[in-house]
């Protein structure tokens, strides 16, 4: 049996002082030997300090289960995670809420690391935190960056590792932007399906909402 990472439901909604948006994602995961667990992560844009949370929930109604929580940080270029005591979200096969200091001495904490990269790897929702936590940035035509034109063209570089959107104009390097990719994102969640393309890399679609084609084509 492969390991199965299962995306569940998805929310946003705007922060108390409509400052941003607060978004989370829960989901189900199914080790190759039957194993299961339930996550759930989040960030807020707009935040301070500028993090993201995460759930792990194991064993249901056994004695070893709980719930793990964590930070996920900006670290050495890459990201990183942090057991921390306070919760973030209650999911289905969690038990009590374990503290750091309890997380930290439970026997199945490989198995939860495990499981959170895994997550991370395959969830479609987790490369846009990602992507947000890092700040990624890409270069957008004017008629994209300005919202006149959807995305049809994505492209990875594979020298720079550069992110480029366009849409039916031809590309003009004079008039090119560069923004945050998860902003682009924000406006166009459907990118998600595009995120897991190599440096090298790109993927092309007819217009808004149609399934993306991947490929190898270069922007300009």
């Amino acid at each position: 049996m492969d390991i199965q990472v299962l995306e569940g439901a998805f929310t946003e909604v705007p922060t108390e002082a409509v400052t941003g948006m607060d978004r989370r994602a829960f989901g189900e995961f199914v080790g190759p030997g039957g194993e299961l667990a339930s996550y759930a992560f989040g960030w807020t844009t707009g935040a301070d300090p500028h993090v993201a949370r995460l759930s792990v929930g194991i064993g249901a109604g056994n004695p070893g289960g709980g719930t793990f929580h964590a930070v996920i940080f900006v670290d050495e270029g890459g990201h990183a995670f942090s057991l921390v005591d306070d919760p973030f979200e209650r999911v289905p096969q969690g038990g009590p809420d374990l503290t750091a200091d309890q997380a930290r001495a439970h026997q199945d904490l490989p198995f939860v690391w495990w499981v959170t990269d895994q997550v991370m790897q395959r969830d479609r929702r987790a490369w846009w935190l990602l992507h947000w936590l890092l700040r990624t940035t890409c270069v957008q035509t004017l008629e994209v960056f300005e919202h006149r034109e959807p995305v049809l063209f994505v492209h990875h570089d594979a020298e720079d590792g550069v992110w480029q959107l366009a849409g039916t104009s031809v590309a003009d390097v004079g008039t090119a932007k560069t923004g945050h990719l998860h902003h682009a994102i924000d406006e166009d969640p459907s990118l998600v399906d595009v995120l897991s393309l190599p440096p090298g890399r790109g993927a092309t679609r007819t217009g808004a909402g149609q399934p993306w084609s991947a490929g190898f084509e270069e922007l300009g």
